[in-house]
C-alpha cells in the first residue's frame, strides 16, 4: 500500500460532487460578470517568483531543475502567470481584460486547517481599469458568489482597506521602514498588543508613535487620518477607498464591506484597495480568502503600465465557512436511471440506455454480468431514482417494468413508447 503525500488530498465521488457544485457556482457567477476562462500551466520558471518576492521564496516552492536544465517551479499562485500572459499579448487584448480560472496550486508549507500543500483556487482578475468601479465589481462578484452558495450577510464580511492608507500614515513618521511596519500590521491579529508594538518599534517607530499609529487604525472616520497627516499619498488613498466603498453601494455589495484599517494583506505587490473575507461568527478563525489591487505588476514584468485588481477564492478555507454555515452541498451522488437486464436482453436494454442518455439523463446499466438481486443492490447504492427492468418476459409482452426506488412501487410501460422523445419518464407517468 502507498500512502498519499503529506498535504495532498484525495477526493472521492461524494465529496467531489459537492466540490463540483461549489466550483460551478463560482464560475457561473464569474461568467455572468463577463469574466472569461483561461487555462494556465502547472510549471513556470522559478525566476518569475524570485523577481516578485525575492530569493527566499524558493524555500516555499516545489522548485527543481528539469531535464533541459531549466529552473522551474510548480505554480504557487496564479497572479504572476496571468500577468505574464497579459504582457505576452498586451497589444492584442481589448481592455478591460477580465479572466477567471479554477485550478490547483502548490506551496511547500506546513499543512494546517484549511491549508494544504496542494490547494485549489478560483481566481478572478481584471486588467486595464484603475477606476473604483473595477474594485467594486470584484467585491460585488465575490458577494454574489457567496450568497449564491447559500451564505447571508450574517455569515461573512469583507474587511476592506487601502495599502496607501497604511503607507501614507507611516510616511508621516520619520525613519520608519514602511514595508516592515506593514508586515507588522499584517501579523497584528495573531499577536498581543505588546508584541505587535514591539514589531512596530523594530520598524522604526517609537513606543509612543506605535500607540498613536495603532489608535489611528481603529477609527471609523477616515477624516481623522487626513487631519493627522495631510500627505498627498494618504489623501489620495483615503479618497480612493471612499470612492470604492461608494461604488460597492451601487453594485449591491456595501452591506458586506467593513472598513478595516489594520487589514494589510501580506503579498508585496498590492498597491491599492485590499480586502479579506472573514467568517462573521469567528468560528473559522483565519481569513477565508482575499484580494486587492496590484497596479505595478504588469510593468514590473516588462509590460506597459496596466492597472489590475483581483481575488483568489481558496476552496479549502471556503469549505470551512460553508460547513460552519451549514450550506456545504450534500456529499452524495444520484443516478436518474438504472436499466436492469434479465436474461438475453442486452440489445433492447442498450437501446433504452442510449435513448435515455441522449435525452440528457444520467443512466447506468449492468456491465458485470450480475444477477437480478445484485443489480438491484447496485442500483440502490448509486441512488438510482428509477429502475427500468428489461426482462425476457417483459419483452415478450412488448413492455418494460418501471420501478420507483423511493416508494418501491412499480408498473409497466409499452416498449414502443419508452423512452419518449422528450422528458424524464418515471413511475408516475405510467401508473
Amino acid at each position: 500500500m502507498y500512502d498519499h503525500i503529506k498535504g495532498f488530498r484525495d477526493f472521492y465521488p461524494d465529496e467531489m460532487g459537492a466540490r463540483r457544485q461549489v466550483i460551478d457556482t463560482l464560475e457561473a457567477v464569474g461568467r455572468r460578470y463577463g469574466f472569461r476562462e483561461v487555462g494556465t500551466p502547472a510549471l513556470e520558471r522559478t525566476q518569475l517568483y524570485v523577481d516578485k518576492s525575492g530569493e527566499e521564496i524558493v524555500e516555499e516552492l516545489y522548485a527543481f531543475t528539469d531535464q533541459g536544465e531549466r529552473d522551474v517551479a510548480l505554480t504557487p499562485e496564479l497572479t504572476p502567470t496571468v500577468a505574464r500572459m497579459v504582457v505576452d499579448k498586451q497589444q492584442e487584448l481589448s481592455k478591460p481584460i477580465k479572466w477567471f480560472s479554477t485550478r490547483p496550486f502548490w506551496r511547500y508549507e506546513e499543512p494546517q486547517q484549511g491549508r494544504f500543500r496542494e490547494f485549489y483556487q478560483t481566481n478572478i482578475d481584471c486588467f486595464g481599469s484603475s477606476e473604483p468601479e473595477s474594485d467594486a465589481e470584484i467585491l460585488a462578484f465575490t458577494a454574489d458568489a457567496l450568497t449564491e452558495l447559500g451564505l447571508t450577510s450574517g455569515d461573512f464580511e469583507f474587511r476592506v482597506n487601502h495599502r496607501g492608507v497604511l503607507g501614507g500614515l507611516l510616511d508621516s513618521f520619520d525613519g520608519v521602514d514602511v514595508p516592515s511596519a506593514i508586515r507588522a500590521v499584517d501579523k497584528s491579529a495573531k499577536l498581543d498588543q505588546a508584541d505587535y508594538h514591539a514589531l512596530l518599534v523594530d520598524a522604526g517607530l517609537t513606543r509612543e508613535q506605535a500607540s498613536t499609529f495603532d489608535a489611528l487604525l481603529s477609527t471609523e472616520d477616515l477624516s481623522e487620518l487626513t487631519d493627522f497627516a495631510r500627505t498627498e499619498r494618504l489623501e489620495n488613498a483615503v479618497k480612493n477607498l471612499q470612492d470604492v466603498l461608494a461604488a460597492t453601494e451601487d453594485f449591491g455589495a456595501r452591506e458586506y464591506c467593513t472598513l478595516s484599517l489594520d487589514t494589510a494583506r501580506g503579498l508585496d505587490y498590492y498597491t491599492g484597495v485590499v480586502f479579506e473575507c472573514f467568517d462573521s461568527t469567528g468560528e473559522v478563525s483565519r481569513s477565508v480568502f482575499g484580494g486587492g489591487r496590484y497596479d505595478e505588476l504588469i510593468e514590473s514584468y516588462g509590460g506597459q503600465p496596466t492597472p489590475a485588481v483581483g481575488v483568489a477564492l481558496g476552496h479549502a478555507p471556503l469549505s470551512l465557512l460553508l460547513e460552519r454555515a451549514d450550506v456545504w452541498p450534500e456529499e452524495s451522488f444520484s443516478t436518474d436511471y438504472y436499466v436492469l437486464q434479465v436474461g438475453e436482453t442486452r440489445g433492447v436494454a442498450a437501446r433504452i440506455v442510449r435513448e435515455l442518455r441522449a435525452l440528457g439523463h444520467i443512466v447506468e446499466t449492468d456491465v458485470s454480468g450480475r444477477s437480478f438481486g445484485a443489480q438491484m443492490g447496485y442500483a440502490d447504492s448509486i441512488n438510482a431514482e428509477t429502475v427500468v427492468i428489461v426482462g425476457e418476459q417483459d419483452l415478450a409482452n412488448d413492455e418494460v417494468t418501471i420501478k420507483d426506488m423511493n416508494s418501491g412501487e412499480q408498473t409497466t410501460a409499452p416498449l414502443d413508447v419508452f423512452p419518449p422523445e422528450a422528458g424524464r419518464p418515471t413511475y408516475e407517468d405510467y401508473a
